[in-house]
């Protein structure tokens, strides 16, 4: 059995070590809810989300010709300067401000009643994000130097490109991405819908419109109406 001495300096230790955590933490955070300026940063945040679908939005305004019906013109469009900014800016960087504003939105609700479906729409919309990116880095870089070649008079570059730009893995990693995120956009959506009044048109605007837009591409793939 330790000394009593021994004892009372541990409990003494402990004691303190809790009070300095204590005094570390805001009122806010002792009780789970994100403090003053965590829920500030977190409700600017929130404006990433109608950002990310306006870029949504001008990425499709030009439409490609369609790689089956019109090969000799889709490289003449694809291999633009504009194509390339559209897809970094618009696509990347629309994916980015998609993954902050779902994040943001996960801690805007932490505190309310929709939380915890907040938080796995922000998951899930995370993972589809990083999959749609992977399939728009294809779009950006591979597509466009299959057919620079092909303009430079390069032979079999059609079947080159059906098989490594608009090949069966791409397709499916992109058909499983527009999925999880019509998932993740319901459940985010639905989660501000449910938080406050204010909040419940934003919420299932947010909803219909990715979803409307991951169909469109769907329906459209290879018709010009995506990005892709």
């Amino acid at each position: 059995m330790p000394p009593a001495g021994d004892v009372g300096r541990a409990t003494a230790t402990e004691s303190g070590a809790t009070s300095a955590l204590t005094k570390g933490k805001t009122h806010d955070d002792q009780n789970g809810e994100p403090d003053a300026r965590t829920a500030a940063a977190s409700h600017t945040g929130l404006w990433l989300l109608p950002v990310y679908g306006l870029l949504l939005a001008v990425s499709t305004v030009n439409q490609q010709p369609d790689v089956e019906t019109d090969f000799a013109g889709y490289p003449r469009c694809i291999t633009t300067g504009q194509f390339l900014i559209s897809h970094l800016v618009a696509s990347i960087g629309g994916a980015a401000l998609a993954v902050l504003g779902v994040m943001a939105a996960a801690v805007f609700l932490a505190a309310g009643r929709a939380r915890r479906l907040a938080l796995t729409g922000a998951v899930v919309t995370v993972v589809a994000n990083v999959h749609v990116a992977a399939a728009f880095g294809s779009a950006s870089f591979v597509q466009p130097g299959i057919d620079r070649a092909y303009l430079r008079g390069a032979p079999s570059i059609q079947e080159l490109n059906v098989d490594a730009a608009y090949g069966p893995a791409l397709v499916a990693t992109i058909a499983a991405a527009l999925v999880v995120l019509v998932v993740g956009a319901i459940l985010v959506g639905t989660a501000l819908a449910r938080t406050a009044p204010g909040l419940r048109w934003p919420g299932i605007g947010y909803a219909v419109s990715l979803t409307i837009f991951s169909f469109s591409g769907v329906i459209g793939f290879g018709a010009g109406t995506q990005p892709v």
